[in-house]
């Protein structure tokens, strides 16, 4: 199970996430891990930067359990979201753009 959309990755966590939608806990099993950052990259605005307090702040709005360093990671590391190579600037990482290379 690898969710690619994030409706799909909304089914696959189910009751992992609270009323407002909002993941409760970060998740053991890696399928549920990958459908978590799918779910948290849904979150950005495409062609957007953002500044690592503006994506911890995000983060931390549908994470309340507030790990915004794993989450970024995790984000990245999945190639859902990229960042410059000092870590100040993130974007959503487009298919088509070689990572580290900031939205158009």
């Amino acid at each position: 199970m690898n969710p690619s959309s994030p409706a799909e990755a909304a089914r696959v966590l189910g009751g992992r996430l609270d009323a407002q939608g909002r993941l409760k806990a970060w998740p053991t099993k890696r399928t549920y891990q990958r459908a978590a950052a799918v779910y948290l990259a849904a979150k950005f605005e495409r062609g957007r930067e953002y500044s690592e307090q503006q994506v911890n702040d995000l983060l931390d709005a549908w994470a309340p359990f507030r790990d915004p360093a794993l989450l970024r990671r995790t984000m990245v590391e999945e190639r859902l979201l990229a960042r410059t190579s000092d870590g100040s600037r993130y974007w959503l990482a487009p298919d088509d753009l070689p990572e580290g290379s900031p939205p158009a």
